[in-house]
């Protein structure tokens, strides 16, 4: 989990409750901090290196996309690699099969959420 919460809070229980009721709420917290799928979908187009990325979202801070980066990396989503080569060293992103795996889900998603808006017009089909 990327924020850790503090036991007894309203939150934590709140979290504690939806996860019994169901479990697509740990997978739901899991990706859904700020700019993580933004950042896996850069890394999949071919943004692999911090300071594109950085560049292609200016408004991210350097602490956060490194935070993100390393949580992806963790989730197994997109690998670090470390070119070493004389200074400076190099590191590249790169999307991994379970990253394209869940891509594909956020891309049925959106697909989901431009058929089935769930604005104020009830939720009926486009």
């Amino acid at each position: 989990m990327s924020t850790e919460l503090k036991p007894g809070t309203s939150n934590a229980c709140n979290i504690t409750a939806l996860s019994l009721a169901c479990e697509v709420n740990d997978v739901l917290r899991d990706i859904s901090p700020r700019w993580k799928m933004q950042i896996l979908h850069k890394v999949a187009a071919g943004v692999g290196q911090f300071s594109t990325l950085k560049h292609t979202f200016p408004s991210l801070s350097d602490q956060i996309l490194g935070k993100r980066l390393g949580e992806l990396v963790s989730d197994e989503l997109i690998l670090k690699v470390i070119i070493k080569q004389k200074p400076p060293q190099h590191i590249n992103y790169y999307i991994s099969d379970k990253g394209l795996e869940l891509l594909k889900v956020i891309d049925d998603l959106h697909k989901w959420g431009l058929k089935w808006s769930l604005s104020a017009d009830g939720g009926e089909e486009k």
